[in-house]
């Protein structure tokens, strides 16, 4: 498999700029995963990748070797889409071969990539069926049978799960993920599913409105989040996010909205008494108190028994509702007060000006 390289990549419709300078370095073998919401320019991003959108500025590199003006065939790059794209008067053994035949490889090394691909894809009883005969994960099986069986530099995947029920998308995603492990493929994969790229990627490289906010490890962002974009993104259900001020007094600090009063100890922003931070806190790093201890008390205004755990969503005030994760025998109901406390060590500051993390040791600008 092969290296790909993305350099100060940029694309325009008219005076519309879509793709701003995006920078991105893939390892050989390494599956990295574009994430962000529907029009952001992840798809786009993969298109021009593939050569189906022309690159207005930029450069994309396989191997060190600029590909920009060649044509999608002769990048030797296997797309598999969202809507699986198969000919519906094939079979599948016919569409897996299709595009060997049409680089004339021979007909005994055609019948050997496809057994190979049926048999890695556990598609050998449906060779001799067409694409209507097929359940939605069977075509999109078939789909990335057709990729493999090229035998391409890397593979891009344009949301090929999102057509799927949630039952077949966990199955597939397994498919994919050991897959990846077998082959070492160099892979490129677009979705709007935060979970899929959680658990698929080696690297999550996090878009919004065309530009990078974010790549790094899944973990990694979901630890360290960059910024408030990335904190509110990354994560099910998302980051609680409340914008409070600094206040001091007679040597003790702490952030105070309506309602809410949590203990400072981090001395960059303890030295900004009077300013506004952003305070993110995730579900799971709250846990109920006594009233007097409380960070913030609310009414419990939703519950979600989710089997494994329960998330409840308090109202505090202000129409601002904070969600807690909490064990799933919990016996709290509609209407339940609860008082709230938090990790002081996994709370998250963000400057509400840029929306960017404000890190220890560093003045609040």
């Amino acid at each position: 498999m092969s290296s790909i390289v993305l350099e100060r990549l940029c694309k325009s419709f008219g005076t519309a700029r879509v793709i701003h300078d995006v920078d991105l370095a893939i390892a050989s073998g390494e599956f990295i995963v574009l994430v962000g919401p529907s029009g952001c320019g992840k798809s786009t991003l993969l298109r021009m990748i593939a050569g189906l959108e022309e690159i207005t500025s930029g450069a994309v590199s396989i191997d060190g070797r600029v590909i920009n003006d060649l044509a999608p065939a002769e990048r030797n790059i296997a797309m598999v889409f969202q809507d699986y794209a198969l000919y519906p008067h094939m079979s599948v053994a016919e569409n897996m071969a299709f595009g060997l035949k049409m680089r004339k490889t021979s007909e005994a090394e055609i019948a050997r990539r496809v057994a190979a691909a049926a048999d890695l894809l556990k598609l050998g009883a449906l060779l001799d069926r067409r694409p209507a005969q097929l359940s939605g994960g069977q075509r999109q099986r078939v789909a990335m049978g057709r990729a493999i069986v090229r035998a391409p530099e890397a593979f891009l995947f344009d949301e090929p799960l999102s057509n799927l029920d949630a039952a077949l998308r966990v199955e597939l995603r397994f498919e994919i993920a050991r897959l990846h492990r077998r082959m070492a493929a160099t892979t490129i994969y677009v979705t709007h599913d935060q979970v899929e790229a959680m658990t698929l990627a080696d690297r999550i490289v996090v878009m919004n409105a065309g530009r990078v906010e974010q790549i790094g490890r899944p973990m990694d962002l979901y630890e360290r989040p960059h910024s408030l974009f990335v904190a509110r993104f990354i994560g099910s259900p998302t980051m609680n996010t409340l914008t409070c001020t600094v206040e001091a007094t007679d040597g003790a600090a702490w952030l105070r909205a309506d309602r809410v009063r949590i203990p400072l100890d981090r001395a960059d922003l303890r030295a900004a008494v009077g300013s506004n931070v952003v305070v993110g806190l995730r579900p799971e790093d709250l846990a109920p108190t006594d009233p007097a201890s409380a960070w913030f008390t609310g009414e419990a205004a939703m519950v979600e028994r989710l089997g494994s755990h329960t998330f409840v969503h308090l109202d505090i005030g202000g129409d601002r509702l904070v969600t807690v994760e909490l064990p799933r025998s919990t016996d709290i109901a509609l209407g339940d007060r609860l008082a709230l406390t938090g990790d002081p060590q996994r709370l998250h500051a963000f400057d509400p000006a840029t929306g960017r993390r404000l890190e220890a040791g560093r003045s609040l600008a």
